[in-house]
């Protein structure tokens, strides 16, 4: 089995990653060697995902690897590369709570709508560049359907420390 290594962003053109999805979502991951990781257990009093109507609204994760949480805070201790890779563990992570929900990737019509935070000192200005690492991956997985409206936010905190949040709404089709 192939394990996953996150894109660099020099690694790609502006807009390589907007080629639609040739097979499903679940293939692509398969095609790819990208094995989700499990999916976490809310950390405290709400749920990880609700649905109204034909949307479904997925609570925020924080960055999680093999190793735990990816702690650090971006332009002190942690570069926009470790963000970007910490970003796609986010995306990863989403996927899988999405699978949990769904029972297979092959029911997401679209991706909505992305937040993205990430942990950065002041002054920081690439939070986009960091949260382009979970919009690649959601396009590269999804294709067309894969491309969403989106907030790259720069905060002073995340939940333990963590180095990226990410928030998300799909559309989901029956």
């Amino acid at each position: 089995m192939l394990t996953w290594q996150p894109l660099r962003p020099e690694e790609k053109s502006p807009r390589a990653c907007y080629i639609p999805a040739m097979e499903s979502p679940e293939k692509t991951l398969a095609s790819l060697g990208i094995e989700l990781p499990p999916p976490p257990a809310p950390g405290g009093t709400y749920v990880p995902t609700k649905r109204v109507g034909a949307v479904l609204y997925l609570s925020g994760v924080v960055s999680t690897g093999t190793g735990g949480i990816i702690t650090g805070m971006a332009g002190v201790d942690r570069t926009v590369e470790d963000g970007y890779a910490a970003a796609q563990a986010c995306a990863l992570t989403q996927l899988a709570v999405l699978r949990r929900e769904l029972g297979s990737l092959d029911r997401v019509a679209e991706i909505i709508s992305v937040n993205g935070y990430v942990n950065a000192a002041p002054g920081f200005g690439n939070s986009p560049e960091v949260i382009n690492g979970c919009s690649d991956l959601l396009v590269k997985v999804f294709g067309e359907a894969g491309r969403h409206v989106r907030a790259a936010l720069g905060v002073s905190a995340l939940p333990r420390n963590a180095l990226v949040e990410v928030q998300m709404s799909v559309r989901v089709s029956d």
